[in-house]
């Protein structure tokens, strides 16, 4: 047996829900310029969002954590993700998206931009050792 701590299924979780986001920015593209129906993609961004919320409840209840690295991390991936996240919606913008698929993409997006650095931070934090005279020199 590992000494290993036991986390919850945060990748697994934070991997489904950036899946239901791609599906529904893959079913909404498929069908701009034309009329979309929005069921389908609402439905996708609401499971998506449930399991962030979810993920992040499950997170915040794991005790044995380095919490101090997996915010470091998490804080520098966030910003990238927030730039990466504005420069698709500037895309969308410019390409006339209006109305409810820019509303569903704008919260896909956001989704995205807060789930991936929390996967980014959780998996640094997760692995990092503090005995590890590599990770003193690193974090220096």
């Amino acid at each position: 047996m590992s000494d290993e701590p036991r986390y919850p299924p945060v990748t697994e979780l934070g991997m489904a829900s950036l899946a239901l986001i791609v599906a529904g920015g893959i079913y909404l593209a498929s069908h701009i310029p034309n009329h979309v129906p929005l069921a389908p993609a609402i439905v996708l961004l609401a499971v998506s969002i449930l399991l962030l919320v979810i993920n992040m409840i499950l997170l915040s209840r794991v005790k044995e954590f380095d919490w101090e690295r997996f915010f470091q991390v998490g804080k520098w991936s966030l910003l990238a993700y927030v730039v990466i996240a504005g420069m698709i919606e500037y895309v969308f913008l410019h390409n006339h998206t209006r109305g409810g698929p820019l509303v569903i993409l704008t919260l896909s997006l956001v989704v995205f931009a807060i789930h991936v650095p929390i996967l980014v931070g959780f998996t640094v934090a997760r692995f990092y050792n503090r005995e590890d005279p590599g990770a003193q020199e690193a974090s220096a």
